[in-house]
């Protein structure tokens, strides 16, 4: 029955508010909540705590919290406390007198400190030092272990020694309060609430089933013109070989068609293992359904695939045959979904799934009998042909249509019934049965799949995060106690005034660091009007202000809304917003969560670029004009995006080289860069990767030092930050807000959004603009020292409560004017605050603001971007390939993938270039060359996907800063691409060429690299592609997926060129593959004069089998060679012109 609070010295931000609904709401009794306050405003956090606290004390429940920054008034709801550092329990115990015992050990809390920060830093050997209260003794560093040894001699300490040395007494504990089983609720409710969280997953991602039907039918009818019957005879072999072709495209087609499995399986694994492992279901709750339910949208796709082609192409016309090739389209479809479900749950990593997929369905490709007959693979590897659930389905699929009494009432020369001839040259068993083995193998492939990928849910966990252990920073504050510190030698350049820098020989202390934040000395008056003075960089820039007059932003009206009987057409969010922003003044933007902070903030900054916008925007008195104002202007997010790949010092050279004019030098822009690193705090850091959040690399803290930085090297004139505090504590807060003091200093504009602030992080702020909820202003002007100016505002106005003593001003001024304080007064603040004297005031500096000072002129620069376009490409491409080279995860799972992929085709294809006795014979050979560039290239596509995407965030943040076009970055990524490819394909063929043995002349094989090369780059390119035309991943997987179909359907492989219909030929020869088989084939047999068998026909030359059966001319390979790499470049172009 005790509410708990513990104290951290550094948190991770982990935004868990719905996570802290879905545990209350359970019969849970003892609940951990790890920082559940973040991205809230103090108001919100202090209402979400007291309701806690009511479920603690009224519940008898026990509750552990760690909160970020937790104020006054929010420390003082909790019953304990308990304090840790260094790993060690400090402090155990009531919250009445955890100071008490500090003051003890010599050390006091000030009067306006808040206790939660206070005890944050006492155990800090970097802040320790100002609160030491005992002057009658020098002062010496207190470390934990003494702390610890103190506590177990303060009263609190001893008492709770005696409660843990007496054992617990069981009689005192009914044994209904124990738990006796992993389930609070029966199995048939489990399965019911899983069925119906399942089914409503399924609605909310019904675009994603409503694209793969649509996929499906375009997929199908093209097929079934392709194949359409018109053109089919049932004659001859060569007749039955046609047909089988198409049963293989229909079977490939659904097996690549559940590849999207794994894309959306992984998406549902970190809620599972949360699940799991809080005991919410076991995991087959949670598969059951998720095979079940995907059962009647299976049925339909393939209802609706047989439906468009079976009769189109002209199989069987029998009602049961249909029936029956229904029922092995469904059944593969199901074990296709159980198949990558299971890789999905076996890999759980987007790159190794995808990586381990595409390798199985190589495996399953090459050993399902199509390519290579179960008579010619080796007997030591036949095990492979039982074991593929394509092998079961072709003989089902074969046998069902080759048994009717079209293809056995016909005989061929030798007295054969034609289908069984078909069969036979296929290596396909013939017997009735086989159709009935096949559907009961792919069923059981589909339990067995399943089952496999529950257990897999069931034994292995989430793949650890690793994160970097980085160099420890010193803060800017002294190892030694007393140690000092020297500013660095800045040269004043600027045009704006400056002043003396900090004395060198000061003693750096928490007192001193606040005065820093404030900008002020304990002297000096309130800085309302005008700017201050403040020390110079190492660049010039203009100091220039930013006035706004009645801002209106509107969007359109949510359809949700509509259905509950909303009839406006546009939702307003913002409300006649006016204000200023000027130089040297750090103005903090303020509201309770939904007030409008961050979107009043984009629409200043230009950011938003939908909804209707309305109002005037004055930059220095001259009208905003987006495109030189992106050039002055800084944005720093509160997502704190940053190529992963890169290190702090590169990130801040990418953006000084890009961003800052070409009339500064490269040395320069070297210095400026170290300057705002110094100024910033990074120079320990400036090697380290910046890594992804909450995975590797930066803390959160020190990303949003890392982001303030990047814009400052622009050297820009007016700076956003939208919440640079959040999810921080309230000593790597403090740190953050140090340096953004420290560019107010230099003279810039700077804006600040900010949630639940610490007393003394709110008075560091100079200017206060508040929002209320619907974006409208209650107030708009100077916090003045102690916050007074701002307390005396709200309290006169009648009703509202005087401020508490110790209350911390911003969570008490976000209580008093929250809406439910307006209906409790009946007041509206908006109105109180038009009617104010400061409207006037905030009015006739908007409009002083709005007209350009004498003598000046407007910002001009004479192109959009500082670079040129070959110079944002060559920066662009440096920053790329320090990032290829720094993702081995990428290009090492992709060349080992051509590696195992050559390897195992070279095993089962072993010297099948020396075995070429028959037209058999050479499909084997062209279907080997088939399946390897193929199966190579889909991976390439695949692999490249995930890395696109999250470069694609950043390129989308460094494109609104004006840093570069899309079309250098575009290319950049396209080039570096290169030589990876080069790489790859070098391993791949030097592997391949001689295990399959093919000839060696340099001719053949500069033509065999050559094809690969390029069919390798344009896979590449061609999943670039797909992601810039995409919004999401699993859109771009399964968009890609689809065209796959394509790729197979017209390869010319599974349907010769002379086979295609006139109205498809067209695609044929814009096919990419098409072109890829054509080089190959020829290449390699363009020339070869040597005789083999061809079933019904007299023996032919090679030669001319390939040009009577494909097509192909032996002096075309020229024109194969430019298409191949017009191919590359296309998809390259298109990738470029999406990406923006």
């Amino acid at each position: 029955q005790r509410f708990s609070c513990i104290l951290i010295s550094i948190g991770n931000a982990v935004s868990i508010d719905l996570v802290a609904g879905e545990m209350l709401v359970g019969p849970t009794k003892v609940l951990f909540m790890d920082e559940i306050s973040t991205g809230l405003d103090s108001s919100t956090t202090y209402q979400v705590v007291r309701c806690i606290q009511q479920i603690v004390h009224l519940g008898e429940a026990t509750v552990l919290v760690s909160l970020l920054q937790p104020a006054p008034e929010i420390f003082d709801l909790f019953d304990d406390v308990m304090l840790l550092s260094e790993g060690q329990i400090v402090y155990q115990g009531p919250r009445e007198y955890v100071l008490e015992f500090f003051e003890r050990c010599g050390f006091r809390c000030p009067e306006r400190k808040g206790a939660a920060d206070f005890l944050q830093e006492v155990t800090s050997k970097k802040d320790q030092a100002q609160y030491w209260i005992q002057n009658e003794k020098p002062y010496h560093y207190v470390s934990v272990p003494e702390f610890v040894l103190k506590f177990r001699k303060f009263h609190m300490g001893k008492s709770l020694k005696k409660q843990l040395s007496v054992p617990f007494n069981k009689r005192k504990i009914h044994k209904s309060a124990l738990v006796f089983s992993d389930q609070s609720v029966s199995t048939s409710e489990l399965l019911k609430t899983s069925f119906s969280k399942e089914w409503l997953l399924m609605q909310r991602n019904s675009f994603i089933y409503v694209f793969k039907i649509v996929q499906g039918i375009i997929v199908a009818l093209v097929a079934s013109t392709v194949f359409l019957r018109t053109r089919l005879h049932e004659d001859t072999e060569e007749d039955g070989q046609v047909y089988l072709g198409a049963l293989i495209f229909i079977m490939i087609a659904n097996m690549f068609n559940g590849f999207a499995e794994a894309t959306l399986t992984l998406a549902r694994l970190p809620v599972f293992y949360k699940h799991r492992d809080f005991l919410f279901y076991r995991p087959w709750h949670f598969t059951l359904p998720n095979v079940l339910l995907k059962v009647p949208m299976a049925l339909l796709e393939s209802i609706i695939w047989v439906v468009i082609t079976y009769y189109l192409i002209g199989f069987s016309p029998e009602a049961s045959r249909f029936f029956k090739h229904l029922l092995i389209v469904f059944l593969i479809q199901q074990a296709a979904g159980g198949l990558f479900r299971l890789v999905a749950g076996l890999c759980r990593t987007v790159v190794v799934t995808n990586t381990a997929g595409s390798l199985a369905l190589l495996i399953i490709f090459v050993m399902g009998g199509f390519i290579l007959p179960r008579d010619a693979i080796p007997k030591w590897l036949v095990w492979g042909y039982w074991c593929s659930p394509l092998t079961y389905a072709y003989i089902a699929l074969a046998v069902n249509e080759m048994d009717s009494p079209r293809w056995l009432d016909q005989s061929i020369a030798d007295g054969r019934p034609l289908g069984v001839a078909v069969l036979e040259n296929a290596g396909v068993f013939t017997g009735k049965e086989w159709y009935w083995i096949g559907a009961g193998a792919l069923l059981g492939f589909t339990v067995v799949f399943n089952v496999l990928f529950t257990l897999s849910l069931m034994y292995l966990n989430a793949i650890g995060k690793p994160q970097a252990i980085l160099p420890e920073e010193t803060d800017g504050f002294p190892e030694n106690d007393y140690e000092q510190k020297k500013e660095p030698h800045i040269t004043q350049r600027t045009t704006v005034r400056t002043t003396e820098p900090t004395s060198p020989n000061s003693i750096i202390t928490l007192d001193k660091v606040l005065e820093q934040l404030r900008g002020r000395s304990p002297n000096t008056s309130d800085r309302s009007v005008g700017y201050a003075p403040g020390r110079g960089m190492v660049l010039p820039f203009e100091p220039l202000s930013m006035s706004f007059n009645e801002i209106n932003y509107y969007v359109d009206m949510p359809a949700e809304m509509k259905t509950q009987g909303v009839t406006a057409d546009k939702l307003q969010l913002l409300s006649g917003i006016s204000g200023a922003f000027r130089p040297g003044v750090l103005t903090a933007l303020m509201g309770v969560s939904g007030a409008g902070k961050t979107t009043l903030m984009d629409v200043l900054s230009g950011r938003k670029t939908g909804g209707y916008i309305e109002g005037e925007v004055y930059i220095s008195g001259y009208p905003k004009n987006q495109a030189t104002f992106a050039r002055m202007s800084g944005y720093c997010e509160q997502n704190d995006i940053h190529s992963p790949q890169i290190t702090v010092r590169e990130s801040l050279l990418f953006s000084a080289f890009l961003r800052l004019p070409k009339e500064v030098t490269d040395q320069e822009k070297k210095v400026f860069v170290d300057e705002v690193m110094e100024l910033i705090e990074l120079n320990g850091l400036k090697d380290a990767i910046v890594g992804l959040p909450g995975v590797n690399g930066l803390s959160t803290e020190q990303r949003k030092r890392l982001t303030i930085a990047v814009e400052l090297v622009a050297n820009p004139s007016i700076i956003f930050m939208d919440e640079p505090t959040s999810g921080l504590d309230a000593r790597a807060a403090a740190i953050v807000m140090r340096t953004v003091r420290n560019t107010v200093n230099t003279g810039r504009t700077v804006v600040c959004t900010i949630h639940q602030p610490s007393i003394d992080i709110f008075e560091a702020f100079d200017e206060l603009l508040l929002l209320k909820r619907g974006g409208q202003v209650i107030y708009s002007g100077p916090l003045g020292r102690n916050s007074h100016k701002v307390v005396e505002y709200f309290q006169e106005i009648p009703g509202v409560p005087k401020i508490k003593e110790k209350c911390n001003p911003a969570t008490w001024m976000l209580d008093v004017s929250s809406a439910a304080a307006e209906v409790r007064l009946k007041i509206d603040f908006a109105e109180s605050y038009k009617s104010s004297t400061m409207h006037q005031r905030n009015k006739a500096l908007v409009k002083e603001l709005s007209k350009p000072p004498p003598g000046t002129s407007d910002l001009y620069f004479p192109s959009q971007y500082s670079q040129s376009s070959f110079g944002q490409f060559k920066f662009c491409l440096w920053k790329q390939w320090w990032t290829y080279w720094r993702s081995p995860d990428y290009n090492l799972v992709r060349m080992f993938f051509a590696f195992v992929t050559a390897l195992v085709l070279g095993v089962i294809f072993w010297r099948v270039g020396l075995k070429m006795r028959s037209s058999g014979d050479l499909l084997v050979i062209v279907g080997s060359m088939y399946a390897a560039v193929m199966f190579v290239g889909c991976e390439n596509c695949i692999c490249v996907q995930p890395v696109v995407a999250v470069e694609r965030t950043v390129f989308y943040r460094e494109q609104a800063a004006g840093m570069y076009s899309a079309i250098p970055y575009a290319l950049a990524q396209v080039v570096v691409e290169i030589p990876y490819v080069f790489v790859e394909t070098l391993v791949y063929t030097l592997i391949v060429y001689p295990m399959m043995s093919f000839e060696w002349t340099l001719v053949k094989f500069f033509w065999f690299f050559y094809v690969s090369f390029f069919t390798f780059l344009y896979f590449t390119y061609y999943g670039m592609m797909t992601v810039s035309v995409s919004p999401n991943g699993q859109v771009a997987s399964i968009f890609a997926a689809a065209f796959y179909s394509f790729f197979n359907l017209f390869s010319g492989f599974f349907v010769a060129r002379s086979k295609i219909p006139k109205w498809w030929i067209w695609y044929y020869w814009l096919c990419p593959v098409a072109w890829t088989v054509y080089g190959l084939v020829v290449s390699q047999y363009g020339d070869v004069e040597d005789l083999i068998k061809v079933p019904g026909q007299p023996d032919q030359q090679v030669s001319s089998f390939i040009k009577s059966y494909f097509g192909y001319d032996n002096d075309f390979m020229g024109v194969v060679a430019v298409v191949l790499a017009g191919f590359t470049v296309f998809f390259a172009m298109i990738y470029a012109y999406c990406i923006k």
